[in-house]
């Protein structure tokens, strides 16, 4: 197997992402020198539509495809995402080659005016599209104005600061990434708030039949959090789970026990399930699947049909 001296990522062109891919390459280069890397940015219909909900135009996939398009034409060699953004079942031809050392994984109340999220006058407009925020939102203030909000980072913050909302809720990884930690007010974390499946962790894709790129992206790969996010991603796909409806799953490691947490609503909130389970090193694979099971049993599938 020849070495590649050239390795061409695909990425999206938001601020985030390029951070997100830079970042890889910039381990790559430190990893394998002499290697180049060419940063191959484009355009995703996820990032095209912003004036409708991800949910209403076909889920987070759509920020995959194209990039997945450039690798099989051979424009690119691998391409780098948010791992929450990538379907939980990949088409055939592609593996997760790669999946780094997770960041922050809880999500980010950010506010002009209020320094807390109880802090919250009754009825304030809160900014989210993610249905897995809004009804977690809803569950533990049903006053509040949940008002959709897409585009990057900037964008939802920018709305912010003009006062179209009193506060909004992103990723913490996100802002982090991007310098901007200040911005978090308060942390929303578990049990109140659960994550985004895999939310805060970055992974690499490439045709799973090129063992060279594989090879160069392996030194990447973070086992425990592989091992974590693989058992949430193994639960959101036995309940056959997207954006398209309200799913979350986190999922932690601790002397050698694997714990997970797991919610399923249906789009309106009216109706939360809550599960979580443990498991050892030996039946730590079945976990995400056993969790899924369990919610199912006590009538996920219905909420999920609505």
């Amino acid at each position: 197997m020849n070495t590649p001296t050239l390795l061409r990522i695909a990425t999206r062109k938001s601020a985030l992402a390029l951070w997100q891919t830079e970042h890889v390459a910039s381990r790559l280069r430190a990893l394998h020198p002499g290697l180049a890397i060419e940063l191959v940015p484009l355009s995703t219909r996820g990032d095209e539509i912003l004036d409708r909900s991800l949910a209403a135009i076909g889920g987070k996939g759509l920020f995959l495809k194209e990039l997945e398009v450039a690798i099989e034409e051979g424009r690119a060699e691998c391409a780098v995402h948010s791992l929450k953004d990538v379907p939980m079942a990949l088409d055939a031809p592609f593996t997760l080659a790669a999946i780094l050392e997770r960041a922050d994984p809880f999500d980010a109340f950010v506010s002009s005016r209020y320094a807390r999220f109880e802090d919250l006058p009754q009825g304030a407009r809160v900014g989210t599209s993610s249905l897995r925020r809004q009804v977690q939102l809803r569950a533990l203030r049903p006053d509040l104005e949940l008002a959709d909000l897409r585009g990057n980072v900037n964008t939802r913050l920018a709305r912010l600061d003009n006062r179209e909302y009193d506060a909004i809720v992103l990723a913490c990884a996100g802002l982090m990434r991007l310098g901007m930690a200040s911005r978090i007010r308060a942390r929303l974390m578990p049990p109140a708030v659960l994550p985004a499946v895999a939310q805060g962790a970055i992974a690499v894709e490439c045709r799973a039949q090129d063992a060279a790129t594989r090879a160069l992206l392996a030194p990447l790969d973070h086992a425990p959090t592989r091992r974590c996010v693989e058992i949430e991603r193994a639960m959101n796909l036995r309940l056959g789970g997207s954006c398209q409806v309200p799913i979350a799953g986190y999922c932690t490691e601790s002397d050698g026990r694997w714990q997970l947490q797991a919610l399923v609503a249906d789009r309106r909130g009216e109706q939360r399930l809550r599960e979580q389970g443990s498991a050892g090193p030996e039946d730590r694979e079945h976990l995400g699947v056993r969790v899924a099971e369990a919610l199912l049993a006590r009538g996920a599938d219905r909420l999920l049909a609505d």
